[in-house]
């Protein structure tokens, strides 16, 4: 037993330091990859969830408002107190306003730049909004599975590095549009392209390597932080395990709110 442990402890000085460093690249790389995932999978739930927000739950806000409006207005008209006048006024005002530049691009950028609404009015291509916040469990497999083996940042050149982000970008578009047959596609597509050649690099070029993935890594978890704090990220983060049931609690809330504001109207005018 004694010799055995001496054995071990001995192969394991022999290793070459270039080993081990390459070993810590490895590993890194690994990391970064899982990290993100997770940050590209957050960013397209909070994307789906704000789409998703504004086409279910806009035409709410809007009646609420409109409903103010017209509450404010009709007290106004009661009573005829200048106070009561300065209200309707500014509830009308709220009811209508004018857009500024974030709302009048709203539904034209997101964080790819041209989004793909507006991709598709301008080359006439039918596009499907997103049905759900979070795409598929199946989806959700398939696009990490994927990310993991093409992943640029396993490249070893800049040609493999290029081939393996215009890969990538097609396997992220795939995913924010929750296409499992696109996905199951590019899987089959993976697996048949080539397999790059791996090589043992330089101490120096390691050294590099793990700096460059340090680097990357805290931009990767500034864009995770300005995601979890951004407002959709703060409703997101009160429903993890849900996120489309939280879309309907709010809906509900909202149908309840229309309803006594109608109430609250009907009464006013009768």
């Amino acid at each position: 037993m004694d010799v055995s442990v001496d054995q071990g402890v001995s192969g394991e000085s022999d290793e070459r330091p270039e080993a081990r460093l390459e070993k810590a690249v490895r590993v890194a790389e690994q990391a970064l990859i899982e990290f993100e995932i997770a940050v590209e999978t957050f960013r397209v739930e909070v994307e789906n969830f704000s789409r998703l927000h504004h086409q279910r739950l806009g035409p709410m806000y809007a009646r609420l408002d409109e409903l103010d409006a017209r509450i404010a207005e009709a007290t106004a008209a009661r009573t005829g107190d200048p106070e009561d006048l300065r209200r309707a006024q500014e509830a009308r005002a709220a009811a209508a306003p004018l857009p500024g530049v974030e709302e009048l691009l709203h539904e034209w950028i997101d964080s790819e730049g041209l989004s793909e609404e507006a991709a598709a009015m301008l080359t006439d291509r039918p596009v499907q909004p997103p049905k759900r916040v979070r795409p598929s469990d199946e989806v959700r497999k398939l696009y990490r599975d994927l990310v993991r083996q093409a992943h640029p940042d396993l490249a070893r050149d800049e040609t493999e590095r290029r081939r393996r982000e215009e890969f990538v970008t097609r396997v992220n578009a795939a995913y924010a549009r929750g296409d499992e047959n696109q996905l199951r596609a590019l899987t089959e597509e993976w697996a048949a392209g080539p397999v790059p050649e791996m090589r043992l690099s330089e101490s120096e070029e390691l050294y590099a390597r793990l700096e460059w993935l340090s680097e990357r890594k805290e931009m990767l978890s500034r864009v995770a932080r300005e995601l979890e704090e951004s407002g959709i990220g703060a409703m997101l983060r009160m429903a993890p395990d849900d996120p489309d049931r939280l879309l309907e609690e709010i809906a509900e809330q909202l149908r309840a709110q229309v309803a006594e504001r109608e109430a609250e109207l009907a009464g006013l005018v009768q």
